[in-house]
């Protein structure tokens, strides 16, 4: 019988790494059945025009809780790539799914202020930093808190780790928390 499948949640402040090392893992586990689910990419069809809310927050965490919670039921190991700044977004997450695990990608708020400046994306929104000062703003880690995982599975310094070695040890620890091996 095959091992149940399992859900991860990678979360962190936005341009701590999450995506990056998200994309490492998905490499190194190609052989397997993964699905990654991208907070934005979700956001952009629950929630078209984003206000970035609390309560629309609510909705979308509870919706990306729910989408890997169903996708485990189908054997298909998932990944959520999501800030998730609310302790309660990931909690609900792991009263759903029995295989679940918590990754805190660990980054000081500077060193995300900068490398979310020059990052890429093709779901994520531009300079969110850069329009924290506005007023009507809700970026996590300066207009709204940031709420650190109390026992995540895996914290990753992402300062002092790179992107491929970081996700090396995270799928370790998948397969130790939920393969056996």
């Amino acid at each position: 019988m095959d091992a149940m499948a399992w859900a991860i949640w990678v979360t962190g402040l936005p341009g701590s790494g999450k995506t990056t090392i998200t994309r490492e893992m998905q490499h190194l586990l190609s052989g397997e059945r993964v699905k990654i689910l991208q907070l934005d990419e979700v956001r952009k069809i629950v929630t078209p025009q984003p206000k970035y809310t609390e309560e629309e927050r609510d909705i979308v965490y509870a919706s990306l809780a729910y989408m890997a919670k169903v996708l485990t039921e189908c054997g298909i190991n998932v990944i959520v790539d999501a800030t998730a700044n609310r302790k309660r977004y990931r909690d609900l997450a792991r009263q759903l799914i029995p295989n679940f695990a918590e990754i805190y990608v660990k980054c000081t708020l500077e060193i995300c202020i900068e490398r979310e400046s020059t990052r890429v994306t093709k779901y994520s929104p531009k300079g969110i930093y850069k329009r924290a000062g506005a007023k009507s703003s809700t970026v996590p880690g300066i207009n709204v808190p940031y709420e650190e995982p109390n026992n995540p599975e895996v914290v990753i310094d992402s300062e002092k780790i790179d992107p491929r070695e970081a996700a090396e040890s995270i799928v370790k620890r998948i397969g130790e928390l939920f393969n056996g091996n």
